[in-house]
């Protein structure tokens, strides 16, 4: 490894946020000589980010912490066209409604983790929609599509895969490449910035925009990729059992994002405390050397750190006091996922396997039979094993019922 002694290469190298760097002796020089401003895109495909996309806002924060600048680039224009990376199929395209109100959701996730403003270093949102959607379409093939190779653009690997899977790839799909490094060559003309920064899947698409930055205006840009995070397993980061990890606390509740990390494989405790939170390398170091049960301790700091930066200390310390009332007390706890029935449905009664998929534990009516046959389901913490069973108002406990899928899922049902 090339040795650095600029403090953002130094801190995320040693932390294992490198994958690739375009010019890393020529950055590290220019990262002591001045403030640095950089950028990750984010498309707008969904209402909030998920843990998959953790790493890069960690990256953006530690950019700031060490004195530069981050930007925050709102794909605003380029999730109307869909990034083909890591794709056998085209995205949806998705309705300018829809692009705005995603955008909404994923503005308010990156408010915990950088400061905004005016000062030298303080993070900026930009939308490429601005520049992106007034482009004439034969001037921009005229200045930028000639420094495009087609044979090269067919090796990258968002093509190259879809090519080899002789599966469908649009045009469409085909030009998000080029809207990509033109943004950045945007980006260093409207602000100077001289840095991009992205998954190890966009290394390709960051490549075009240092070269074209070259040839059109002779700029000295850089790109800079992190590893895609995979658990030790081999499971995709921003993916658990119950459905996709959001940073959003309308997506997916604080006690659910602590319990997310509270499970973390043992193999991973100390690359995601390095990833994904600021303690010191010397504490992770000696949490990570923790063996047999005491590594559950290591899991609940990682599990506390985590979710104070996503959503705040109290809502991890709530979320903490939930899980040693459900786990160690045999109790509920406050910050259990809620469902809400109506008396009269549960006066009624409702199958067991509805209520279960209803309240998230499960996602079909099918697996819910499955869970409940294997034995895996409880119902205020007393095992449920008739597929047939209705829960009726009888059911209820100091006006609750508790749920409960394995050791590590509950959710509470409520009477509206």
């Amino acid at each position: 490894m090339t040795t650095v002694s600029s403090d953002f290469l130094r801190i995320i190298h040693d932390r294992g946020f490198v994958d690739a760097c375009t010019d890393t002796t020529a950055l590290d020089a220019l990262l002591r000589e001045e403030v640095v401003s950089a950028y990750i895109g984010y498309d707008c495909t969904a209402p909030s980010l998920h843990v998959g996309s953790l790493v890069s806002i960690m990256l953006l924060r530690w950019l700031q912490k060490t004195g530069h600048r981050p930007i925050v680039l709102m794909g605003g224009g380029t999730t109307r066209i869909g990034d083909p990376t890591g794709r056998d199929d085209a995205r949806r395209l998705m309705t300018d409604a829809e692009i705005t109100a995603n955008m909404a959701g994923i503005q308010s996730v990156f408010a915990k983790y950088l400061t905004f403003g005016d000062g030298p270093t303080d993070a900026r949102m930009v939308n490429n929609a601005d520049w992106l959607s007034t482009l004439s379409y034969i001037p921009f093939l005229r200045d930028y599509g000639r420094h495009f190779s087609v044979n090269r653009m067919l090796t990258f690997d968002s093509v190259r895969m879809r090519l080899e899977r002789e599966t469908h790839m649009s045009f469409l799909e085909f030009n998000y490449m080029i809207l990509q490094a033109y943004d950045f060559l945007e980006l260093a003309r409207r602000d100077g910035i001289r840095l991009q920064m992205g998954g190890a899947d966009q290394w390709g698409n960051i490549v075009n925009g240092v070269e074209l930055g070259r040839r059109c205006d002779g700029l000295s840009l850089f790109g800079l990729t992190v590893p895609l995070i995979t658990s030790a397993s081999g499971a995709k980061m921003g993916k658990s059992a119950q459905g996709a990890v959001w940073l959003n606390a309308e997506q997916l509740s604080p006690y659910d994002f602590w319990q997310f990390w509270r499970n973390t494989e043992d193999a991973d405790v100390g690359r995601f405390l390095r990833l994904f939170t600021e303690l010191p390398l010397d504490e992770i170091a000696r949490l990570e050397a923790l063996e047999g049960a005491e590594i559950n301790e290591a899991k609940k700091v990682l599990a506390h750190e985590a979710t104070t930066l996503a959503h705040g200390e109290a809502a991890a310390l709530a979320a903490a006091g939930t899980a040693r009332a459900v786990f160690e007390q045999g109790g509920v706890g406050e910050d259990l996922p809620t469902v809400t029935v109506s008396a009269d449905d549960l006066a009624a009664g409702i199958p067991a396997p509805a209520l279960f998929t209803r309240a998230g534990l499960t996602v079909s009516n099918g697996e819910a039979k499955r869970l409940i046959k294997g034995g895996g389901a409880r119902l205020n913490d007393t095992v449920l094993d008739d597929i047939t069973r209705m829960v009726t108002d009888a059911d209820l406990k100091d006006g609750e019922i508790k749920l409960s899928a394995g050791r590590k899922s509950h959710a509470l049902v409520r009477v509206s």
